[in-house]
Parts: structure tokens; C-alpha cells; sequence
């Protein structure tokens, strides 16, 4: 094959499919060629639009098993209604990922022996954007492999001059509303990279850790109070201890206002009355920290502690520095956290102050990329006022401008928009949007889109620039409107395409993008982002574990493409995507769908074979046998099941609308009942059937579907713009029972020899007794088929002859089959009764495991899944053997 389609789409002549299926040989060809032709987006200056926004990944970013699936469900959705005729836009660009990219940057110094410290900022930055235009591209070639038909033509990126200046604006406009400030609260902060980072770049590993039990002196000398901690070295900056109000055994020393001296430092604290100690845990006292833990945090501002008053003994690096009050020891000073924690522990030890010691797995918070512990800092910071901005996405879900599917997400998105916290915006970075803000020696802050707009607001004063930069979930939370071109209100783009018809989105980003979104968007644009919210699964290992580096479970979507073409990859993610459920990775469903592809792919080749080509007619083309009804009829219900599974973003039905199409009633059934059968009738109609299927598969398998269509004859337009079918036709109810009649009876036969141990192709006779004028007619005008495909002789319409026979079912008729001379009656009644007790017996065995309460909570969850696919499959053939003992009599 050539690298491009061999002839344009107008004049392109039917030829000849190759023997065998190859992806690779097509995938690329045909992806160059759309994008080349500009298809992704035709021109349609007066279609009804529809419009998607991409999750831009980050520029550093490899194409993981989850962009498989969210971006393969972006696209059937977008091949749909391009297809329907709408103007589909698909906006498609990265996001500058501050942090990732950064340490992408500063790794591939250190690897030179060069560090950030040795440039500028503006040289540093130079040296990002060198790295963007030699590798920043790995993950958008790789959406291409997959087959996404994005917008490349005017692709994004957020660090882009016009997306910069949109970031910009925002920040300025929210601090002029009152809505973002600067605070001093407690953040995750990173020692390595010496920044604050969000909770999703936070993950939570089970550590080997202790619990040390710690008696603090009661200030009057009357005795001790016990707390316990995982983090002893933060009693350096220790400032009350917490007990429960209703505790008995603290009412008498809250009463009395008693103070604790802590050791080390010798500072005075109190004890404060609060409901966070727990007086069923320990001793049920509490150290509380509040610069250094976030629920001491909470503790310590309903204790009246002040957020600037609150003590920090650790700097940036996450080593120990002196506190307000000066009261660290200075052989403390300048040890790192866990070092000073050894000490600390042992000075206790020796003092006689460490009461006990436990061993505890203890959840530490990891930097997902430092791989360091993550340390609660007490830091300047700025914040936007979350839930102010929380209160209209929340309306607009409660009226349904908002949908949320499925719908069970709501009660999620309800409870964390309602808890909503001060969403800390700045992290402490080169490279990212840099804040808009300036500062006075005196210390007064100057927001501003400008730095000249600044310095007018602060007349002569000497002004330096924040060096912070903005959080990357703040820049992409205006994605769906900064992409189409705001803040220019009379974009083109914008006045169409905004709102966003349906945004795709993982729900573990539901809060940090979409949630953010729906604020920003509806703040400042005044209409929701999005008119729908699809939160799909995560794509997890087959035996249902989370896929990870370090367990060795992870999938590589490239590879399996290379070794099972895309289609296949995208019809496994759609027919696996069921709402409200995790994907299960399962390379041999991949490898059937690959199997599906070449199916269609023998059926099409079969079709050119015959004669069959390329239709002329959306319409379905006339039709006067039953099987060309039926066949057309099939198509009806089909196309209205896909609509509605399309329209109920049912990936999975849709899936398995069209699969079970194609498979089942067309491959194996229409196209086994018109062999032989080639006139100019059923030629139109089975042409005009395929190009069908291949509209409705295309959305799912979008290269095999446009090769087929390329090679079945001339066209007009190449498929990915063609039109979704309008079949104009009814389903033709006689036509339709006819055959159904007819596959009924040649199925039950085959599957009723294959249980007897009969010859497929062995030829047989049947007796119906007393038939029905429809069961007569059905058998009268099909007497050809019934004997090609039923393999029987002759249908008497009489009893069968005494003796044993096997009875097959087909709409109201039941058949008799005798069997005297086509098999040993007594031995395979025997078989069957040997299989049919075996199969019984590892039933009933499962059953009764199962049904074990010892077994279903100490075995492991693979163990019970195949006990129980097991015992199915047991007690199915133990049916299915039941069923061709009762056939024998």
C-alpha cells in the first residue's frame, strides 16, 4: 500500500481489499490524510455546533492507559456528531505543567553537572522553552496513533501569549472583587523542590513508623499529661495541648486553667477543651502544632492562636530554624527534620519523658514526583475564595444546567463544593504564569495586568515583582473559554462554542479541574463551561488492582496498539466503559476485537467478491425478500439503539449495539442467507448494508472503517465526513419473524447436533406435527436455505416415526429429528449422564465453598472470582447437558 489514499475521495474506483487485515498499514496513511485535508474540522459556518475541550496533558507527559480511555470516549463522541452534520470542535492542546516540567528541565542539567542556580530567571525560562520545541510534543503525536480527531490546527498551549494574558486578567479581576488574597495558612510543601504543591500532587504511602508516648510536666509540678505522636521534632514548636470537653479526667486542670511546660524549650503552654481529642484514643490529650499539622491548624484557631502568631521550626529545606519566641535550642538549629527527631526522641529517653514506644504503620504523604516526605508549612501564600466561587456550579447542578453523568456523582461533588477550602494558588517555581502582583519596601502589594499599570498605582514607591507562580489547575480551569478566545468577547469562536456541549473527565480530577472550571467559568463568563460532565473509571490491572510502576501491572496503550491496531484498543475501552465502574485491563478482549476488525474486514472482501460495491443511497434501496427486509430492518433498530445509547453516553451499549450487529446478524446470518443468492436486488441492499455498518462503526474503529469505505467503490466524500445513517425504512414485523424463524431453527439444529456428538454436515430429517400456515409458509418459501444451511433433506408435516429422536425449537413449531442410525443412542446417553454428574458435582462442590463465610473473608478476591466463575460455568453445562439428554428422550 502507498503512504496515502491511492485516489481522491471523489474518484477513488472500488479495488481490490489485501487478503489479510493489517492496522499498521493503514493507521498512519489514513490519519496523515485527514489532518492533511483538514477534516477534523470541516467547514460548516452554519451546522449547529458541538464542542468538546481535551484535559490538556502535560507537555511532559507519555500517553498512559487512562488517556487511552478518556481521549478514545472524547472521540467516538466527536466522530458522532461530525457525522450527524454537526460543526464538531474539538479543542486539543497541553498545559505547561509547572512543576513536571521544571524538574524535566533541572534533571537534564544536573545530568551536565549544571544547576537552575547558575542562570537567571529569564535564562532559565529561555532554556524551558528549548526543551518544549525539542520534546514537548512526545504525547500529542502519540493521540494521534490512537486515532483522536482533534482541532491541531489551532492547538493550545497555557503558556501561550493569549492564554497568558486571559490567566492573567483573571487573577487581577478576582483580587479587585475581593476574591483571591494573600494569607498565611498552612500548605503541602515539597523540601525538595521547595514549593507548595496541591493534594493531588500528594500521594499516601504506608510507612514503618512509631508512636512515641510523651509525659509533658504540668507547670505547677503537680504531675505530667501523656500525649503521643508520629512526629516528635514538632514539639519544638508545640503551643497548646488539647483534651475533650467532656473528658472527666481534664475537668478538673481546665477548671483551674493549668499550663504544661514543654521539655526542650521550656515554653508555657495551655491546655485547651476541644472536640478534636478523642477520649477513647491513648490518654486522650493531644499535642497540637498548629504551623505544622493541618488539623492543629484547625485546633489552634478555634484556640485563639492567630495564623501569623502560630510557631515554625522548619525552614523551606524542611530543616530546623529558631522560633518567634526563640525558645528552640540552638543544637537544634539547622538539622534536618528526621535527624532532629533522633535527637529529640533520644534527649527524651535519657530525661525519663518517653513513656513508651509502639510500632505503627503510619500513612505518610509522598511528593508523587520529589518522592519526598511532604511537610505541613506554615507560609504566606495566596488563596482564592473557593467557597465564594463554590455557591453558583452548585446551583447550576441542582438545576440541571449542569448535568453530572452519572448522576450518582452528585451527592461527591455536593459534599466536597460545601467543605470547599481556601484554594492556595501560588507555588514557589520558575516556570508557570508568573503572579501579577508587586511590592513596596513598606510591604504594600500592587495587583495589576502590567507592571507600568502597577507602578501608576503605586506612584514613585520602588516596586519588586512576586517571584511565586501561578498553581497550573488555576490556568487550566479557564480551558473551555481561554481556548476559544476570551478575553476578547467578540471571538468568533467563543460566541459559538462556549458553552462546552460535554466535557469527558476522570473523577479524581472532578475537584482539582472540573469543579474549578464550573467556578471560573460560570464567574466569569456568566453560562456554565460545560452543559454535561461525563466522570468516567479508572483503567485498572485485571485483577482489579490500581495500575503502578511498582506493582509491575502497567499497560503500555502504544504497545498494544502496535500489536492489535487502535481500533481494537478503542473498541475494548468503549465496550469495557460502563457508568460508574472501573475498566479491567484485558488484552485478550483486545486481541477479539482486533479478531471483530478482521471479520468485518472477510465480510467486506467477500462482498467485492459477489459483486457487491459501494451504495449511492442514504435511504435504504428497495427491498422485496424477506431476508433484505430483515436485513434492513436490523439497520433501523440498530441506528435508534446506537442514537440513544449515544445520546445516554452508554459507551458500552453502544458498543455492543453495533458489535452484535455486525457480528451476529450480519456476518453470520445475512450474509450466509443470500449466498448464491447475488441478484441486483439483494447486490443494492447488501451494499447499502455495509456502508451502513461502516458509518455506525466508525465513531468505535475509525481506520478500518475508512479503509473498507475507500476501497468499496467511488464516494463523494471520505467517511469521517459522510452522513450518520437515515435509513428512511420500517422494520418489516412478517419479515423479520420469517427469518428469525429460519435462524432459530439452523442455530438450534447446529447447537442440538454439536451436544449429540452429530456431524455438522451430516443431512437429516425432521417431522413437524400439525404445523401452523405461518410455520408451513416460513418452510415453503425457504426450502432452499433450510436445505443449504439446516442440512435437513425434507421437513414432513407429520409425527415422526416411534423411536428416539431429538426435538429442536423454531418460533411455534417444534421439530422432530429421529436418530435411529445417525448415532449409538445408549452410549452417548451414557456420556452425557457421565459429564452431565461430573459438572454436578464441581458445582455443587463451589456452591457449598462459597456459601462458606470462612472462605469468601479470608480468600484472597482473585480466589473468589474464579471460584465463582467456576461454579457458573459448572452449572451451565450441567444445563446445557441436562438440555441434549432430555433431546434424546
Amino acid at each position: 500500500m502507498t503512504d496515502t489514499p491511492e485516489a481522491s475521495p471523489e474518484t477513488a474506483p472500488e479495488a481490490a481489499l489485501d487478503k489479510t487485515f493489517d492496522p499498521a498499514q493503514i493507521e498512519a496513511k489514513w490519519y496523515q490524510h485527514w489532518e492533511g485535508e483538514g477534516l477534523f474540522r470541516p467547514e460548516r459556518p452554519d451546522a449547529q455546533p458541538f464542542t468538546i475541550v481535551n484535559p490538556p496533558p502535560n507537555v511532559t507527559g507519555s500517553l498512559h492507559i487512562g488517556h487511552a480511555l478518556d481521549n478514545t470516549l472524547q472521540d467516538i463522541v466527536i466522530r458522532h456528531e461530525r457525522l450527524k452534520g454537526k460543526d464538531a470542535l474539538w479543542v486539543v492542546g497541553t498545559d505547561h505543567a509547572g512543576i513536571a516540567t521544571q524538574m524535566v528541565v533541572e534533571r537534564q542539567m544536573e545530568a551536565k553537572q549544571d544547576k537552575r542556580a547558575n542562570y537567571t530567571r529569564g535564562q532559565f525560562i529561555e532554556k524551558v522553552w528549548e526543551w518544549k520545541a525539542e520534546s514537548g510534543g512526545t504525547i500529542t503525536g502519540q493521540l494521534r496513533r490512537l486515532g483522536c480527531s482533534m482541532d491541531w490546527s489551532r492547538e493550545q498551549f497555557t503558556m501561550d501569549p493569549h492564554f497568558t494574558k486571559a490567566v492573567v486578567k483573571v487573577f487581577v479581576d478576582l483580587h479587585k472583587q475581593g476574591l483571591i488574597y494573600r494569607d498565611k495558612r498552612l500548605v503541602n510543601w515539597d523540601p525538595k523542590f521547595r514549593t507548595a504543591i496541591s493534594d493531588l500532587e500528594v500521594e499516601t504511602r504506608e510507612t514503618n513508623g512509631h508512636f512515641w508516648h510523651i509525659k509533658y510536666p504540668l507547670s505547677d509540678g503537680s504531675g505530667h499529661i501523656h500525649v503521643a505522636t508520629t512526629r516528635p521534632e514538632t514539639m519544638l514548636a508545640d503551643m497548646a495541648v488539647a483534651v475533650n470537653p467532656e473528658d472527666a479526667r481534664y475537668k478538673e486542670l481546665l477548671a483551674r486553667g493549668a499550663t504544661v511546660t514543654l521539655p526542650l524549650t521550656g515554653r508555657e503552654i495551655p491546655i485547651v477543651a476541644d472536640e478534636h481529642a478523642d477520649p477513647e484514643l491513648g490518654s486522650g490529650a493531644v499535642k497540637i502544632t498548629p504551623g505544622h499539622d493541618f488539623n492543629d491548624f484547625e485546633v489552634g484557631k478555634r484556640a485563639g492562636f492567630k495564623a501569623g502568631d502560630m510557631l515554625n521550626m522548619l525552614d523551606a529545606d524542611a530543616k530546623v530554624c529558631q522560633t518567634q519566641d526563640g525558645l528552640v535550642p540552638a543544637q537544634f538549629i539547622g538539622m534536618d527534620r528526621f535527624e532532629a527527631r533522633k535527637a529529640i526522641v533520644a534527649f527524651l529517653e535519657d530525661d525519663g519523658l518517653l513513656e513508651k514506644v509502639e510500632d505503627r504503620v503510619i500513612q505518610t504523604p509522598y511528593g508523587d514526583r520529589s518522592g519526598v516526605v511532604i511537610e505541613p508549612w506554615l507560609t504566606d501564600q495566596w488563596y482564592v475564595d473557593a467557597q465564594t466561587l463554590a455557591g453558583p456550579p452548585m446551583e447550576a447542578v441542582r438545576s440541571g444546567a449542569i448535568e453530572i453523568v452519572p448522576k450518582t456523582w452528585e451527592k461527591t461533588f455536593f459534599n466536597w463544593m460545601e467543605n470547599i477550602q481556601p484554594w492556595c494558588v501560588s507555588r514557589q517555581l520558575w516556570w508557570g504564569h508568573r503572579i501579577p502582583a508587586w511590592y513596596s519596601e513598606e510591604g504594600e502589594i500592587f495587583v495589576a495586568e502590567t507592571e507600568e499599570e502597577a507602578q501608576a498605582q503605586a506612584g514613585n514607591k520602588k516596586l519588586t515583582r512576586d517571584n511565586d507562580v501561578l498553581d497550573t489547575w488555576f490556568s487550566s480551569a479557564l480551558w473551555p473559554f481561554a481556548t476559544l478566545g476570551w478575553p476578547d468577547e467578540d471571538a468568533p469562536l467563543l460566541k459559538k462554542h462556549y458553552p462546552n456541549d460535554l466535557l469527558v473527565s476522570g473523577f479524581d480530577i472532578l475537584f482539582f479541574w472540573d469543579a474549578r472550571m464550573a467556578m471560573q467559568g460560570i464567574h466569569f463568563m456568566k453560562e456554565v463551561p460545560w452543559k454535561r460532565l461525563y466522570l468516567h473509571g479508572l483503567v485498572r490491572a485485571a485483577d482489579g488492582q490500581k495500575m503502578s510502576k511498582s506493582k509491575g501491572n502497567v499497560v503500555d496503550p502504544l504497545g498494544l496498539i502496535d500489536q492489535y491496531g487502535a481500533d481494537a484498543l478503542r473498541f475494548f475501552m468503549a465496550a469495557m466503559e460502563s457508568q460508574g465502574r472501573d475498566v479491567k485491563m484485558d488484552e485478550k478482549r483486545v486481541e477479539g476485537y482486533r479478531n471483530f476488525a478482521t471479520k468485518l474486514w472477510n465480510a467486506a472482501r467477500f462482498c467485492q467478491s459477489n459483486g457487491i460495491v459501494a451504495s449511492t443511497s442514504v435511504a435504504a434501496p428497495k427491498a422485496t425478500t424477506a431476508v433484505n427486509k430483515w436485513i434492513i430492518g436490523e439497520v433501523v433498530e440498530t441506528v435508534a439503539a446506537l442514537d440513544k445509547a449515544m445520546a445516554d453516553l452508554r459507551f458500552d451499549a453502544a458498543a455492543n449495539a453495533i458489535y452484535h450487529f455486525v457480528w451476529n446478524q450480519f456476518c453470520d446470518w445475512y450474509i450466509e442467507l443470500i449466498k448464491g443468492s447475488f441478484d441486483d436486488e439483494t447486490k443494492a441492499v447488501a451494499g447499502w448494508v455495509l456502508d451502513q455498518i461502516l458509518v455506525m462503526l466508525h465513531p468505535f474503529m475509525p481506520f478500518v472503517t475508512e479503509e473498507l469505505w475507500s476501497k468499496m467503490g467511488a464516494r463523494e466524500t471520505d467517511l469521517i465526513v459522510a452522513a450518520w445513517p437515515a435509513p428512511d425504512a420500517a422494520v418489516d414485523a412478517e419479515a423479520k419473524a420469517e427469518v428469525e424463524w429460519l435462524i432459530a431453527l439452523i442455530g438450534n439444529l447446529r447447537g442440538a447436533k454439536s451436544e449429540l456428538g452429530i456431524a455438522p454436515g451430516a443431512r437429516l430429517t425432521a417431522y413437524v406435527a400439525d404445523p401452523s400456515d405461518a410455520t408451513r409458509a416460513v418452510i415453503g418459501r425457504n426450502g432452499t436455505a433450510i436445505d443449504r444451511l439446516a442440512r435437513l433433506d425434507a421437513i414432513h408435516f407429520e409425527a415422526a416415526p416411534a423411536g428416539a429422536a431429538m426435538q429442536v425449537g423454531a418460533g411455534d413449531a417444534t421439530l422432530a429429528i429421529p436418530l435411529e442410525g445417525v448415532i449409538d443412542i445408549a452410549a452417548e446417553k451414557a456420556r452425557l449422564e457421565k459429564a452431565m454428574a461430573a459438572s454436578v458435582k464441581e458445582r455443587d462442590s463451589l456452591d457449598k465453598r462459597l456459601g462458606n463465610p470462612a472462605f469468601v473473608e479470608k480468600a484472597k478476591p482473585e480466589a473468589i472470582d474464579k471460584a465463582r466463575a467456576d461454579q457458573a460455568h459448572h452449572s451451565a453445562e450441567a444445563e446445557r447437558l441436562a438440555a441434549a439428554l432430555a433431546r434424546l428422550g
